[in-house]
């Protein structure tokens, strides 16, 4: 029998299969699948979304924020080919759930959150789960957290109008980030941006998203 944590994975795989024209690749790395797998999102979402935790879509999670749909999750994670030695920044811890998978395939996650409550019981959870190897720091996430900067990963949670400059400059040469911009809760673009040995910037539009906005 099928359970719940593989359906949702045969769903990430399909999705990935589907979009494969627009994302360039019809299928996500092991090591991504397997972070997938192992991180509990049904600890991650409040009790009455219990049932829907595993479901391949977004679920509320208070205080006008959703914990991302899985697939997503999953994708923008594989275009950080993350390594064991990476250093990556996280934009919006939310529930902590993409927190937890980026933790799971870097060295160090730096994740910011600029709403209190959600940032305090995110730390909570991921300690519980014993996931160690994350810093936190409630902030304005368009400033990002310049006091470990460089980072070899940049990943934005949420919506902006526009690629924050304080996150390109501290992203490393070399590095990737990937952020949603656009409008709140539509016309939005999943961008992928690389930046190369001289600083240049590369940009490129993978997939139409709807995520929350940046606060």
């Amino acid at each position: 029998m099928i359970n719940d944590i593989d359906k949702m994975l045969t769903n990430i795989e399909r999705e990935t299969y589907l979009t494969r024209d627009f994302i360039g690749k019809d299928k996500l790395s092991t090591e991504v699948m397997a972070a997938m797998r192992a991180v509990p999102r049904d600890k991650f979402v409040p009790q009455e979304q219990k049932d829907f935790a595993y479901h391949n879509g977004p679920l509320e999670i208070g205080c006008r924020q959703t914990i991302s749909q899985p697939f997503i999750v999953a994708l923008m994670t594989d275009f950080l080919a993350l390594k064991p030695d990476t250093k990556v920044l996280e934009i919006g811890t939310g529930s902590g759930y993409q927190t937890a998978v980026l933790s799971l395939l870097a060295d160090k996650v730096y994740s910011v959150e600029v709403i209190d409550e959600l940032a305090f019981s995110a730390r909570q959870r991921l300690k519980k789960l014993n996931y160690s190897n994350i810093e936190f720091h409630i902030a304005n996430g368009h400033y990002g957290w310049p006091e470990h900067a460089p980072y070899d990963a940049i990943i934005v949670t949420a919506a902006a109008a526009s690629i924050p400059p304080a996150l390109l400059e501290q992203l490393k040469p070399k590095g990737t980030m990937v952020i949603p911009i656009g409008h709140a809760h539509c016309c939005q673009s999943l961008v992928l941006i690389n930046k190369d040995q001289q600083n240049n910037i590369k940009t490129k539009n993978i997939l139409d998203v709807c995520f929350v906005p940046l606060v």
